[in-house]
C-alpha cells in the first residue's frame, strides 16, 4: 500500500498537463511494477475515458483497485491528488498574484511543449502497441485487425459527420459507438 501510495504521489507531484500529460508516467509505473500488463493498461485507459471525473484519478482509482482493493483504491487516489491540492491551497493562500512574475511564464512557456510531446509520445505508443503489435523495438508487426477496423470505422464516422453536418460528432456518441463495436467484435 505505501509503495502504491508513493508512486502516484510521485505522479502527482511530477506531471504536468493535466490526466493526459500523466498517462506515460502512470504506463511506466504500473509496467515497471508489475502491477497490470500492457493491455490490461490499454483497457483501464479506455475505461478511464468513459467514466466521469479526471482521467488520472480514475486511472488511479482502478489501478489502485486492481492492487488492494477499496483500501488501494483511496491510497492511489489520494496519492495522484494530493500534491494538486496541495499546490492549489498553496497558490491561493499565498500566491494570488503568481502570473505577473516573467519567472512562472517562462516556466510554463517550457512546460507547455513537453506535455504536447509527453502526450503524443503516449499516443503513439499505445496506437504501435494496440494496432500493430509493436511492444518492444525490432518487434515483427502483428496487426490487430478489429482494433484496426473501429479504428476506420470511427474515422469514417468522424470525417462523414463532419462533411455532412458541418461539426465534429459527439464525443459521447463516439464513445459509444466504440463500445458497440469492441462488443461486436470481440465477442465473435
Amino acid at each position: 500500500m505505501i509503495r502504491l501510495f508513493w508512486n502516484f504521489l510521485m505522479i502527482g507531484a511530477l506531471s504536468f498537463g493535466g490526466g493526459y500529460g500523466m498517462i506515460s508516467l502512470v504506463r511506466e509505473t504500473v509496467l515497471s511494477n508489475g502491477w497490470l500488463t500492457e493491455s490490461e493498461f490499454l483497457s483501464f485507459i479506455a475505461v478511464s475515458e468513459s467514466t466521469p471525473g479526471p482521467l488520472a484519478v480514475n486511472m488511479a482509482t482502478f489501478v489502485g483497485s486492481s492492487q488492494g482493493g477499496f483500501w488501494g483504491a483511496l491510497v492511489a487516489t489520494l496519492g495522484v491528488v494530493l500534491p494538486s491540492f496541495l499546490l492549489l491551497l498553496l497558490i491561493a493562500a499565498v500566491l494570488r498574484n503568481l502570473m505577473k512574475y516573467r519567472g512562472v511564464e517562462a516556466f510554463l512557456s517550457g512546460v507547455r511543449p513537453c506535455v504536447v510531446a509527453l502526450i503524443l509520445a503516449t499516443a503513439v505508443t499505445m496506437g504501435l502497441t494496440r494496432l500493430l503489435g509493436f511492444t518492444h523495438l525490432g518487434d515483427v508487426p502483428a496487426p490487430d485487425i478489429r482494433s484496426l477496423l473501429v479504428l476506420a470505422v470511427l474515422a469514417a464516422v468522424h470525417f462523414l459527420w463532419k462533411k455532412l453536418r458541418g461539426k465534429v460528432p459527439s464525443p459521447i456518441a463516439m464513445i459509444g459507438l466504440s463500445a458497440v463495436l469492441g462488443i461486436l467484435l470481440w465477442s465473435i
